[in-house]
């Protein structure tokens, strides 16, 4: 298997393109039919989730909207510790149903911080697809009503997740490979 450089690190694919395409159309097929009779708003958490974002909405047949924000704990390849919001969210939320997009789900800790802020302002109902979740690295406990993949507590890179700002434009994913 042909390895990968992104800065300082060695990376080796983990998931081909098809393997997710199939799985955000998979994904898109389950939001259509949970809420074939309403009318949901997709919140992509930038910058991660942009490339699932948006191949998951080019399969949304239903009618839906889509807003972005901005949310960070991530410094090189450890979580900061810290939830960072960057950009807000500029719209009535009371009485509507909500899918949070993420691209992954490590510790939790993002959302956990993140959820309560988008309770408080009442949606009829909250859902969170994750292309991505490491079960081993939760810290707070979550429902992802939406999986695209479990995978084990190793860094990834690629379709939208970055090292330090490198590998957003991979369309596979790819695992880093242990320097031992």
């Amino acid at each position: 298997m042909p390895l990968i450089k992104v800065h300082d690190k060695s990376f080796e694919t983990y998931l081909a393109e098809e393997a997710i395409q199939q799985k955000v159309k998979e994904i898109a097929g389950n939001i259509n039919k949970d809420y074939k009779d309403k009318k949901p708003l997709f919140i992509a958490i930038l910058n991660g989730s942009f490339m699932f974002a948006a191949d998951l909405f080019r399969h949304i047949t239903i009618d839906a909207e889509i807003s972005f924000i901005k949310l960070a704990s991530y410094k090189g390849m450890k979580s900061s510790g810290q939830v960072i919001t960057a950009i807000g969210l500029e719209m009535d939320l009371i009485g509507r149903d909500l899918i949070i997009v993420e691209d992954i789900v490590d510790t939790g800790k993002t959302l956990h911080n993140f959820l309560p802020k988008l309770q408080h302002q009442q949606p009829a109902s909250l859902k969170i697809a994750s292309l991505l979740h490491k079960p081993d690295a939760l810290k707070h406990p979550l429902i992802i009503d939406y999986i695209g993949f479990n995978i084990p507590d190793k860094f990834v890179v690629g379709y939208g997740l970055d090292y330090d700002g490198l590998g957003r434009n991979l369309k596979e994913i790819y695992q880093l490979v242990d320097a031992g």
